[in-house]
C-alpha cells in the first residue's frame, strides 16, 4: 500500500507550555516532563497528576496525562481529561481524538458524522476514514459507500480509502466488488498486507475460487503459521470461510486507526504511533494485530514490563498467540533476560512442536549469548522442520552457518552460508561473512574478495559492510586501498571503536603514524571490549609493529611483499 506519510501527522507528541506557578509543585511538574520523554508512561501519571493538583486548569499537564493514559490501555482514565482540555481548546487534537473513541463507542451523532465528512473532526485522514464507518454503523449502508468514494477521489487518500471500502463491501456481502478492490495488487492499487490477503482469501472462498484462495496463501505465507494453517486447510477443502477480518463497523472504526498506526510505524515517533495503536485496541479489544503493534511500539520505547504485558494480553486460543510469545521472547531477549526468553520458547516448544519459528529463535537468543554450539543445535531442529526450504529461509541457514564457524566447524558452516546464498542470491550480509571468513583463513581469495565487494555494492552505506572490505585489502598487504575503504567506513560509522581501531592500523601500514595513533585513542574513548582496549593501549606504547611481532602475525613488510596484485 503507498503509503502517504506527510499526509498523516499535523501535531506533535511532544507536551509543552508553562509549568506550575506554585514552586512547590514545580518539581512534580519537572519530573513529568523527564518522564513524559522517556515515554515511562507509569511515571508521567504519576508526576503530572501530582502537577495537576496544584493547577487543574493548565491544558499541557492534561494532555500529557491523557496522552500516557492511553498509552497505558487505561483509555477510561483519559475520557474526562480529554473532556476538560476541550472545554478550555476545542480543536484540541488529543481531546478530540479520545472523545471521538468514545463517542463511536457509544453511538455517533449527526453533528460528529458531518464534521467528520467535512475533516474537520480530528484530521482528515482518520476522519474521512471513519465517516464511512460511521455511516454503516448507522445503518445507511448506500450513504456509507458514496462518502468512500468521495473521500478516494483525493489522491493522497485512494489507497487508503479503497483498502476500507474493499473491507466494508465484503462486510454487507458484495464479494465481487470485495475482491476487485482487495486483489488490486499493482504498483498504484492497495498493496498486500497480512490482514488484506487473508481478507481477499476469504473473498475468494466465499465465491468459490477455491483455486485462487489456495495460491493467494501459498504464494504469501508460511502454511504451518497458526493463524493461516486452519483458514489453508478449508479452503484447500473447497470450504468456504466466513468473512471475519472486519465483521461489524465498529470493527471497520478500529481498522482505520490500526491502517494509520501501520502507515505511521517506522515514520513517526513510536509515542505518537502508539496514540492510534491503542485506540484501536479500544474500538475493537480483539484486533490482536493491534495489541501486537502495540507491544513492538512499546518495546521500541524501552518499556518492556508493558510490552510484556500486551503480548501476554493475548489469549492462548487466539491464532496470533504464538507469535505474541516470540514477541515477548524478543521483549526480554532485548534486556537480557535470557533465561526468561529460554523458559518461554521451552513451553511453546511443548505446545507448538512442529514450529520452526519456536526452534529458530531458540538460535537467535542462544546465538545472542554466544552459546553457540547450543544454538546450532536449535537450527538444525528449525531447519529439519522447515522440509523443502524456500527462499525466504536463506537466514536460519546464514545463522546456523555463524555458529558452526564460531565453534570451528568451517565445512559445516561454508556449506551453510553457499545454501543460504543459493536461496536468497546476492545477500550482502552473508556474502559478506563468507568472503572475510575465507580470507581469513587464506583460501578461496579471488572469490572471497568478490564477494566483498559485491557485498559493498549493494550496501554501499554500510559501514560495517566498508570497513570488512577496508580490512581485508590491510590483510591482504594492500594498504593504500585500505585506506581509502577504511576513511569511508569510519565516515559512516564515526563513532564505531572497531572501524575506527582498523582506521589507526591501515594509517600506520602506510607511514601515517600520528593520525594512527589520534585514532587508536578515539577508538578507546569509544569505549570497544576489554581486551581490544588493551591491545590499542598496547599499539600505543610500543607502535603495531611490536605487537604483530608480539603476536606471531606477520610483518607489514611481510604483507606488502606478499600482497596478490592479481585480484
Amino acid at each position: 500500500m503507498r503509503l502517504l506519510i506527510p499526509a498523516l501527522v499535523s501535531v506533535a507528541m511532544v507536551v509543552g507550555g508553562q509549568a506550575p506557578a506554585q514552586d512547590e509543585n514545580a518539581g512534580a511538574y519537572l519530573a513529568g516532563r523527564v518522564a513524559s520523554s522517556n515515554s515511562d508512561f507509569e511515571a508521567t501519571v504519576e508526576y503530572y497528576g501530582r502537577a495537576l493538583m496544584a493547577d487543574r486548569t493548565n491544558k499541557d499537564l492534561m494532555e500529557g496525562t491523557a496522552l500516557a493514559y492511553v498509552a497505558l490501555g487505561q483509555f477510561q482514565s483519559a475520557v474526562p481529561i480529554a473532556r476538560l482540555i476541550l472545554e478550555q481548546q476545542d480543536m484540541n487534537q488529543v481531546g478530540r481524538l479520545v472523545t471521538t473513541v468514545q463517542e463511536l463507542m457509544t453511538g455517533v451523532s449527526n453533528e460528529t458524522i458531518e464534521e467528520l465528512r467535512q475533516g474537520t473532526r480530528v484530521g482528515a485522514l482518520i476522519d474521512g476514514l471513519l465517516t464511512g464507518w460511521a455511516l454503516m454503523d448507522q445503518g445507511k449502508v448506500g450513504a456509507a459507500f458514496e462518502a468512500f468514494d468521495t473521500f478516494a477521489e483525493d489522491p493522497q487518500y485512494t489507497d487508503f480509502t479503497l483498502y476500507q471500502k474493499g473491507m466494508a463491501l465484503a462486510q454487507v456481502g458484495d464479494f465481487e466488488s470485495a475482491a476487485a478492490l482487495l486483489g488490486d495488487f499493482s504498483p498504484n492499487g492497495i498493496g498486500p498486507t497480512r490482514r488484506s490477503v487473508r481478507a481477499l482469501a476469504q473473498v475468494y472462498g466465499q465465491l468459490g475460487r477455491f483455486d485462487d484462495a489456495v495460491a493467494l496463501l501459498e504464494a504469501s505465507f508460511d502454511l504451518t503459521d497458526p493463524e493461516i494453517a486452519p483458514l489453508y486447510a478449508s479452503l484447500k477443502a473447497g470450504q468456504a470461510v466466513p468473512f471475519d477480518i472486519v465483521p461489524t463497523p465498529r470493527d471497520g472504526m478500529a481498522e482505520a486507526f490500526y491502517l494509520v498506526a501501520t502507515a505511521l510505524e517506522g515514520t513517526a515517533a513510536d509515542s505518537f504511533t502508539l496514540l492510534y495503536s491503542r485506540l484501536a485496541e479500544v474500538l475493537a479489544p480483539h484486533l490482536t494485530d493491534a495489541t501486537l503493534l502495540s507491544a513492538r511500539l512499546l518495546e521500541r520505547l524501552d518499556q518492556t514490563d508493558l510490552a510484556v504485558k500486551s503480548y501476554n494480553a493475548v489469549a492462548p486460543e487466539d491464532p496470533l498467540y504464538l507469535r505474541a510469545q516470540i514477541g515477548r521472547v524478543s521483549a526480554l531477549r532485548d534486556v537480557d533476560r535470557i533465561d526468561e526468553a529460554l523458559a518461554v520458547l521451552d513451553t511453546l516448544a511443548t505446545t507448538y512442536p512442529d514450529s520452526h519459528l519456536v526452534h529458530s529463535t531458540r538460535g537467535d537468543t542462544l546465538r545472542g549469548v554466544e552459546r553457540f554450539a547450543e544454538a546450532s543445535e536449535a537450527y538444525t531442529r528449525a531447519i529439519t522442520l522447515l522440509g523443502s526450504p524456500q527462499p525466504g529461509d536463506w537466514f536460519v541457514y546464514y545463522a546456523r552457518g555463524i555458529t558452526y564457524e564460531r565453534t570451528d566447524r568451517w565445512d559445516e558452516a561454508e556449506a551453510d552460508f553457499r545454501k543460504a546464498l543459493e536461496l536468497s542470491p546476492g545477500q550482502p550480509g552473508v556474502l559478506n561473512y563468507l568472503g572475510y571468513s575465507m580470507v581469513e583463513m587464506g583460501i578461496n581469495l579471488p572469490e572471497a574478495l568478490q564477494m566483498i565487494r559485491q557485498a559493498v555494492e549493494a550496501r554501499p552505506d554500510n559501514g560495517y559492510i566498508v570497513d570488512s572490505l577496508g580490512w581485508v585489502l590491510y590483510r591482504l598487504g594492500r594498504f593504500q586501498e585500505a585506506v581509502v575503504q577504511m576513511e569511508r567506513a569510519a565516515e559512516l560509522k564515526p563513532v564505531d571503536p572497531i572501524v575506527t581501531d582498523h582506521l589507526g592500523d591501515v594509517y600506520w601500514a602506510v607511514g601515517r603514524k600520528r593520525e594512527a595513533e589520534f585514532q587508536w585513542r578515539r577508538a578507546l574513548s569509544f569505549n570497544p571490549e576489554p581486551d581490544e582496549a588493551e591491545r590499542i593501549r598496547r599499539k600505543l606504547d610500543v607502535g603495531l609493529d611490536v605487537v604483530l611481532e608480539e603476536e606471531g602475525a606477520p610483518s607489514l613488510a611481510e604483507k606488502a611483499a606478499n600482497a596478490p596484485t592479481d585480484l
